[in-house]
């Protein structure tokens, strides 16, 4: 099947064989795809590596053949957006999130979308931890987790700020006592909700929150950039 101007952003590459790249690509219509891109680490290839780099928006034609699509071309659509220190990090903890919580060929526009409006807000320097949060409530959303956040597990009633609650990732929020690990207000449930940011310890509950359903999402397994992130901060 043949894909032309094909929307896409690069979110994993490895050499392949002598002169090629295998890539992990985000496109809009055909969710993610396991690309091979011949000969681009020839010098003078007719597609250039460094075409190739992550967080630059492009328009693909591929040719698709069972598990892997074979690149034609590639072509950039805007000027590349330029993800440097934390944001960089946190950039590279899109694209591994996006690879580990999705299968190929499996169409997600919403992700895609979700994608394309949060590498602008790492690069435009808005919060970090509030654009990550925006992104993994998005993308689980978009791939069927979506997370209950203004109803209570069990009786269904409204979520209140002021009440303590602990998130159970099947199920939703339950009402807990102070001082229960994990905690969080329903005030910072509602933020996530809502689309508005808490404050700052709004950010560090909501972030503990993530990590737990992502976790599980991940048959519990790490992600490998939490431990870049984790490290970076302890630096500071």
């Amino acid at each position: 099947m043949r894909i032309e101007q094909q929307p896409a952003y690069v979110l994993h590459s490895r050499p392949y064989r002598e002169t090629s790249l295998l890539l992990e690509c985000l496109t809009r219509d055909h969710g993610r795809l396991g690309v091979v891109a011949r000969g681009v680490r020839r010098e003078r290839a007719r597609v250039q590596r460094a075409q190739l780099e992550p967080f630059q928006p492009l328009s693909l034609d591929l040719l698709l053949r069972g598990e892997l699509a074979t690149l034609q071309s590639a072509e950039h659509v805007a000027p590349p957006l330029r993800l440097t220190g934390d944001a960089g990090l946190a950039g590279l903890y899109l694209n591994e999130l996006s690879v580990r919580l999705t299968g190929r060929q499996d169409p997600l526009p919403e992700l895609f979308d979700a994608y394309a409006r949060t590498l602008p807000r790492l690069a435009g320097g808005e919060p970090l931890a509030w654009s990550l949060r925006r992104f993994e409530r998005d993308l689980l959303e978009a791939v069927g987790y979506g997370l209950q956040l203004e109803f209570e597990a069990e009786s269904g009633e409204p979520v209140e700020p002021t009440q303590l609650y602990r998130y159970a990732v099947e199920q939703g929020p339950a009402p807990c006592r102070a001082g229960t690990a994990h905690a969080l207000r329903g005030a910072d449930l509602l933020a996530l909700s809502e689309d508005v940011m808490p404050d700052a310890a709004g950010l560090s509950a909501l972030r503990v929150m993530m990590r737990e359903v992502i976790r599980f999402h991940l048959g519990g397994g790490e992600l490998r950039a939490w431990h870049v992130l984790g490290a970076a901060m302890s630096r500071r």
